[in-house]
């Protein structure tokens, strides 16, 4: 089984670059997308990119797993906040579920990947 995996830090690189390491070529069952819940600046571009992923044919189907990370900062967003931010109330047609993490310490990484699991264990 493929996964894609993208950083919102991958977005910080030139866009012709960027967009070379997006290509996706084959169908996937899902994505995980990482925020950083800490910059508040860049979670619009955030979600345009977002948005433009999942318009992607090869995301069609794609269940969606976000991590909210950095939630150990103290002006980090919640995962509520994010959810508006990153618009995914708007997905309506599609399993999505925002987890807040820290990659530091592993809070929340094996939660988001135990729903991540059992979603696509179901699609089969």
């Amino acid at each position: 089984m493929e996964m894609v995996a993208l950083s919102q830090d991958l977005l910080q690189l030139e866009e012709p670059l960027a967009r070379s390491y997006l290509t996706i070529p084959v169908s996937l069952p899902g994505l995980i997308f990482v925020v950083d819940s800490n910059d508040r600046e860049r979670v619009n571009e955030a979600r345009e990119e977002l948005m433009r992923m999942l318009a992607e044919d090869e995301l069609r189907d794609a269940v969606l797993l976000v991590f909210a990370n950095k939630q150990d900062l103290p002006n980090a967003m919640n995962a509520a906040e994010i959810t508006d931010k990153l618009g995914l109330h708007s997905l309506r047609h599609r399993n999505w579920y925002i987890q807040a993490t820290c990659a530091t310490s592993g809070d929340g990484l094996y939660e988001g990947l135990d729903w991540l699991s059992n979603q696509l264990r179901n699609q089969k």
